[in-house]
């Protein structure tokens, strides 16, 4: 008894000193709150601004943590586990990486006060702005800025009111919450919890200097920053499914030694079809994983070595994306479907885990389009436009 008490004791004491273990804790205690707030509140945000989520983007010349691309994707996953919602949401604190391409002045006033900052938007579809002297004026609505309701500051895509005046990677206009309305709209089948809301503005004026091109040149000499942007914003929802896998096949763990079925049949680990579909889903699932931080970390010794990232790396980096979003997501079938009857009442974890992973998969960087794309480049022949 005193050996089991001691372990106790031990794996308790584990927790305590990794605080991510704790957040994950809180998000299980909170995760249905969420979903039917349909956000994350703004004190939860705090939480994760506490463990460096939100300054893990920010360049260190304004207190930016410096973290890995590969550490920050290690974070999400470790959320996600928790909640595929808050994961999913904690992925932006990477959007710093976008908002390096602002003016470094500009940089210099939006992280003054902290360098935890949390940066929505919602930049499709790209709305027609009138360009002034100086700045823009901008109306129009914008779809699914996830975290919006948490954010420190709000953006939105526009482009030239007259055809071709902007290049074919879209402008962003950075606003305050109080230029900004939040239509409350969010009403989705999985990740609930992201409060994706549309956002609209009306006749409100914005400066040249808090603008950006979403994908342009930073203004910021840090490694992170000549990291491919639009490859790491890809990365770090693909990886929200990793952990949402993690946690099915956690489910079914814990499953598996529980009662013997209803019709008599025996326990899950007694079967020797669980037992097989439980390994090959585990073999997929650090497969992916493999894939995604291998390849992330050679990348990253390559732009540390000094080395330009090439059109392969790019290519390569953004299937590393939509294939652990893939695999994935068909862990969490896999285990949806090991379950049998009993996952199919709406409060079992499997039919969060189920829903928020096929959400995951529907984003658009995360597509079949981008198989295309990755085999373009491998075969040497023009990607899709957009796609480097």
């Amino acid at each position: 008894m005193s050996a089991i008490i001691t372990s106790e004791v031990a794996a308790s004491a584990a927790v305590e000193q990794d605080p991510i273990g704790l957040l994950q804790q809180e998000i299980r205690a909170h995760r249905d709150e969420f979903a039917q707030l349909k956000y994350v509140p703004r004190d939860f945000m705090a939480k994760l601004k506490k463990v460096g989520v939100f300054r893990a983007g920010t360049p260190k010349c304004f207190g930016g943590s410096g973290i890995s691309p590969s550490e920050f994707l290690k974070l999400i996953e470790r959320i996600s586990e928790a909640d595929g919602s808050v994961g999913w949401v904690a992925s932006f604190g990477s959007a710093s990486v976008y908002l390096a391409a602002l003016p470094k002045a500009t940089q210099a006033k939006m992280y003054a006060t902290s360098p935890d900052l949390v940066f929505a938007g919602g930049l499709f579809p790209i709305q027609p702005a009138t360009q002034t002297p100086g700045g823009w004026m901008v109306n129009g609505t914008w779809k699914f800025a996830s975290g919006c309701k948490g954010a420190d500051l709000l953006g939105v895509g526009i482009g030239a009111a007259v055809p071709g005046q902007v290049g074919s990677k879209p402008r962003t206009a950075v606003f305050t919450p109080d230029k900004v309305d939040i239509i409350d709209n969010w009403d989705v089948m999985g990740l609930t919890g992201t409060g994706s809301h549309d956002l609209r503005v009306i006749q409100q004026y914005v400066e040249d200097e808090w603008t950006f091109i979403r994908g342009g040149e930073p203004m910021i000499d840090e490694p992170l920053y000549r990291y491919p942007s639009i490859a790491y914003a890809a990365q770090v929802l693909g990886v929200v499914n990793l952990g949402i896998a993690r946690a099915a096949l956690d489910e079914i763990i814990t499953m598996a030694g529980g009662r013997v079925a209803i019709t008599g049949a025996p326990k899950l680990a007694d079967r020797s079809y669980v037992r097989i579909e439980v390994a090959k889903s585990e073999a997929m699932l650090r497969s992916a994983q493999a894939f995604l931080y291998d390849t992330t970390d050679s990348v990253w010794q390559s732009i540390l070595a000094g080395n330009a990232v090439t059109p392969e790396q790019v290519a390569i980096l953004r299937l590393t994306a939509v294939e652990v979003a893939r695999i994935g997501s068909q862990v969490v079938q896999n285990m949806f479907g090991l379950a049998g009857t009993t996952a199919i009442y709406s409060r079992h974890p499997l039919q969060r885990y189920l829903r928020d992973a096929a959400v995951v998969k529907q984003h658009a960087f995360l597509g079949e389009g981008i198989y295309d794309g990755a085999g373009a480049v491998t075969l040497g022949v023009p990607p899709i436009p957009g796609f480097l």
